[in-house]
């Protein structure tokens, strides 16, 4: 259940614990005024904690346990002689 904002006609500002079916308030609980409910942007989204891992949300069945592939390095041990990529040119 959300908290509303609220301010009287006479300038207090209070808060109020409602559902969000509820009515909104027309009296202000200190001076009896009209009271009005204030628009608010709200808090967005906390995240609380130490902190939230890739393993957190990992599949159970399967496959990699992260959804992320591993990209290793090959190693390459003894003599390398001259590595050459060749490109193909097309002629039309």
């Amino acid at each position: 259940m959300p908290t509303y904002d609220y301010r009287c006609e006479n300038g207090h500002t209070f808060e109020e614990f409602q559902s969000m079916v509820d009515p909104p308030l027309e009296i202000c609980p200190v001076c009896g005024g009209k009271a009005e409910r204030l628009i608010s942007g709200g808090s967005g989204l906390i995240f609380k904690g130490s902190g939230f891992y890739i393993t957190d949300y990992a599949r159970k069945s399967g496959g990699s346990s992260s959804g992320i592939k591993e990209s290793k390095t090959p190693t390459v041990s003894g003599d390398v002689k001259s590595a050459s990529t060749k490109t193909e040119s097309k002629s039309d």
